[in-house]
């Protein structure tokens, strides 16, 4: 072994104990079962790693549409990062207005007043907050649904593991089986007047629950019909991911709050917003200082959001989502229900969200190490342990998307060689 595979090994060991003294020992476990890679680069579709390893990155939970370190995101950053970063959040500044204006221009009409945050769950939790102004004291969000974990954001995120340590939770939420218009049409009829709904388009963290055709229309029109409030979550499944702008586009739905993230940043800054009709806004219009934070709507992070918006109309990456969604969801499935006979439950997705959904999670989580193992990054689902989920960039070259289903391929069949070489009844790597 070379010097310099001495010194990153060194490294790696270094940072896993970084990890387990500052951070969190169960992270340091999981990078130890594959293979304790860092990370140290990224461009496009590609990471690579300490040792000069590079993984194509089907994973990072939604936010790379548009790959990292896109040089149009990069280019409105930098600019802004050399003039005038951080504002006093006392003054006017052109920047968060011009990215508001820009971001109202690509949502459905009717949403025209932002206010920005960070993280999604920021964006859910001035959603909730916007219900509560408006006096909807009573909150349904869905089973398998993700929101985010900070307090209010967890109440509505109905997943018992994430829920138990914290409760008690914000009162006032139910949770109503996803795709059940039936049970939602119940609940607003037994309490007209004070139901806030938040649903996502499609269930990402959920496992890529993709809902019945026309459901979010009847959750539209039944929370009208019962006087509720509509905040449509879609800080994974919006800004192209889809191959729609929005999940909302699909069905031609109105919310009167929708929620934006991940993307949002161009795959480089932080940033996320919740959207809002001017009715469902007025009581942040009231007091300036009702809802506040003081990184939200900062000028080198709405660069970013410029920078972002830019390169998805530019480069028509909502178009090229569609496209290389109908190319890989088909494929992926093929090459699945023949390499997995009995392992594999469904292949299913829309756009560049896609699902990979196994017979047991178990499972799930050897071939998120296989697929690692053949040069691939992919995530698991929060809330659908069972199914491996790919969401790609919409910049994915031809050669991209081969090497990603000839690394599906093997990933598949290294699955098989090794759960054949499993003692019965051996534990699976990751559950």
């Amino acid at each position: 072994m070379s010097e310099r595979q001495d010194a990153r090994g060194d490294v790696e060991k270094e940072t896993l104990a970084l990890y387990r003294a500052h951070l969190s020992k169960g992270r340091a476990t999981l990078a130890e079962l594959l293979g304790s890679h860092m990370e140290v680069e990224s461009r496009g579709a590609w990471l690579t790693t300490s040792d000069g390893e590079r993984f194509l990155n089907a994973g990072g939970y939604g936010v790379f549409i548009m790959g990292a370190r896109h040089p149009l995101v990069l280019e409105h950053v930098t600019r802004q990062l050399h003039t005038h970063p951080t504002a006093t959040r006392i003054l006017l500044e052109p920047m968060v207005a011009r990215a508001a204006e820009e971001l109202v221009s690509v949502l459905p009409p009717g949403l025209d007043r932002v206010h920005f945050a960070l993280s999604g769950a920021e964006a859910v939790e001035t959603g909730l907050k916007l219900a509560r102004a408006n006096g909807y004291r009573r909150t349904v969000s869905f089973s398998g649904g993700y929101h985010g974990k900070t307090l209010g954001a967890l109440s509505a995120t109905a997943k018992e593991v994430y829920q138990r340590p914290f409760r008690p939770l914000v009162p006032g939420f139910t949770q109503l089986p996803y795709g059940d218009a039936d049970a939602l049409r119940a609940e607003l009829a037994a309490h007209p007047g004070e139901v806030c709904v938040i649903v996502e388009p499609v269930q990402g963290e959920g496992g890529v629950v993709i809902p019945p055709a026309g459901y979010l229309k009847q959750v539209e029109e039944l929370t009208r019909t019962y006087d509720g409030f509509l905040v449509l979550d879609e800080v994974q499944s919006g800004f192209g991911r889809l191959g729609e702008w929005w999940g909302a586009d699909i069905e031609g739905i109105q919310p009167d709050v929708l929620l934006a993230g991940k993307a949002l940043g161009g795959g480089v800054l932080p940033v996320s917003a919740a959207v809002a009709t001017r009715k469902a806004f007025s009581p942040f219009d009231k007091d300036p200082f009702v809802h506040t934070a003081t990184f939200s709507g900062q000028p080198v992070l709405m660069a970013a959001v410029q920078g972002a918006i830019r390169a998805v109309k530019e480069e028509r990456l909502v178009t090229r989502a569609m496209d290389l969604g109908a190319q890989l969801l088909p494929r992926l499935s093929e090459i699945a229900h023949r390499n997995l006979p009995g392992m594999v439950a469904d292949v299913r997705g829309r756009g560049l969200l896609i699902g990979v959904e196994m017979t047991e999670a178990g499972l799930a989580g050897e071939l998120l190490i296989e697929l690692f193992n053949n040069g691939v990054v992919a995530n698991h689902s929060m809330n659908g342990n069972a199914v491996v989920r790919f969401t790609p960039p919409a910049t994915l070259t031809p050669a991209d998307v081969s090497y990603l289903l000839d690394a599906f391929e093997r990933a598949t069949r290294d699955l098989v060689r090794r759960s054949a070489r499993m003692p019965e009844g051996a534990s699976h790597a990751l559950r």
